[in-house]
């Protein structure tokens, strides 16, 4: 396949827009970029697609989010309002993921999967808990990654707050998840994985010692750190260490690791993290809605930290997530200044991309040659100039989730024309919904008893 009449934003450093160029595609990477004309009279027999004089860019990457989470839409706690953010955990999430079976996990991370594509994401990270349904459940979700197309990095959250036998049951899911991905089962390479922990908070030190002992060099844990200071509280009542120390010191933290939210680290753990090699996923809109705070991402980049973008669960909108961090750091700071458009841009395009190129072992989220095929179209017409400098700002206060049109994902056009090619998404909301019941009842004979 040739893409013609397209405004290319590579997303490399330095970025640069094409404009006259073509992108060849073989299979599920780009094998050619250069003049159209050339490109079409050197490959008369490609199938063209034509961009339209829309915006080509990479797929948007989403470094932390939750499928499980889909229900929860619309959901009416049947308590007190929760004031605080343990409340949130006891009365939202550790009950809504006791509601699920095998078919809500499955529709559950459907309708998030069509979410991501309609609005451009093609690569998330996700973290799952089904503490009702432990084994085989990262494989019913790898189904949806399979049917739908995209790409994805799935783990098992692993926990002690409903006991021993299940938190075995976590590290036994994440242990063959991993050795599948490991054998190549991996879906031609859009398939990865991590071993998912919950957080210090919930986790004892004989469960992180187990899941020391499971891992197998350089595969890495995704795990929530410091979203609330209880978590620090928690782990320095435990281990007299604060969260970071506790992971690094039982060798958890290294190059493959991935930690959400670090809102509530020092100075010493930004150090660690930065020395350690770990990622940092900053999901602003989720800690608004917890008012667990806003970490210092700023602090973060400049001692060196890997900082991310993700969305905890929220929407697969990711421009709302860029826009939310470019204005929350400055009403917390009551600075302008700070947040710069390029920090939003090394977070969810530079460091997201990174962290997907390294754990899916290919070049991702950047138009040049050899990397993947995953590409989305912006049907944009700007009424002032765009260049290589200034389209974070375009992105920001200009560009839409909604005018994205097509997005492309190794190689494969899943949406085209503002139209899913190949998923029919009302049939899949309509089975949704007809679990979401199911799971709204269950979540609420929980609290019948309080």
């Amino acid at each position: 396949m040739i893409i013609t009449n397209g405004k290319i934003v590579t997303w490399t450093k330095p970025n640069k827009i094409l404009i006259g160029q073509a992108i060849r595609i073989i299979g599920n990477k780009i094998s050619n970029i250069g003049d159209q004309n050339i490109l079409l009279n050197l490959f008369p027999d490609e199938e063209v697609l034509d961009a339209g004089e829309q915006y080509i860019m990479p797929g948007l990457i989403c470094a932390h989010t939750h499928f499980y989470g889909s229900y929860s839409r619309g959901l009416s706690i049947p308590t007190d309002s929760p004031s605080s953010f343990p409340e949130i955990l006891r009365d939202l999430w550790w009950a809504l993921d006791k509601s699920l079976d095998e078919k809500s996990v499955y529709y559950s991370a459907w309708v998030s999967v069509i979410d991501a594509i309609k609005h451009g994401t093609t690569t998330l990270f996700d973290h799952h808990a089904s503490p009702n349904f432990i084994s085989d459940s990262l494989d019913v979700i790898s189904e949806v990654i399979d049917i739908s197309g995209i790409r994805a990095s799935l783990c098992y959250e692993v926990t002690d707050r409903d006991g021993s036998e299940k938190a075995n049951a976590g590290i036994s899911e994440n242990i063959r998840f991993l050795k599948r991905i490991n054998s190549g089962n991996n879906l031609s390479g859009r398939l990865s994985g991590t071993f998912g922990l919950h957080a210090s908070l919930t986790l004892s030190q004989a469960t992180l010692e187990k899941v020391k002992n499971s891992l197998t060099e350089n595969q890495g844990i995704h795990i929530h750190v410091a979203e609330h200071p209880v978590d620090e509280y928690d782990s320095l009542k435990k281990s007299k260490k604060r969260v970071v120390d506790r992971l690094n010191d039982l060798g958890l933290l290294g190059e493959n690791s991935i930690v959400a939210h670090a809102v509530h680290v020092d100075a010493k753990e930004i150090s660690i993290l930065a020395t350690s090699g770990a990622w940092v996923t900053h999901q602003p809109r989720s800690n608004m809605n917890n008012a667990v705070g806003i970490g210092n991402m700023e602090s973060m980049m400049r001692a060196g930290v890997k900082v991310c973008l993700g969305n905890d669960g929220f929407s697969n909108t990711m421009w709302d997530e860029w826009k939310t961090a470019y204005l929350v750091h400055k009403l917390v700071n009551q600075d302008p200044r700070r947040m710069n458009g390029n920090d939003i841009v090394e977070m969810a395009i530079y460091q997201n991309a990174a962290l997907s190129s390294q754990h899916f072992g290919k070049p991702i989220g950047k138009i040049e040659e050899g990397a993947q095929a995953d590409l989305i179209f912006v049907d944009y017409l700007p009424f002032t100039p765009v260049s290589a400098d200034n389209i974070p700002w375009h992105i920001l206060f200009g560009m839409h989730h909604s005018m994205i049109s097509t997005t492309i994902i190794a190689g494969k056009i899943v949406r085209k024309n503002y139209t899913f090619v190949d998923i029919d998404e009302r049939e899949i909301i309509a089975k949704a919904f007809e679990q979401s019941k199911i799971v709204w009842k269950k979540y609420s004979d929980q609290f019948q008893s309080i």
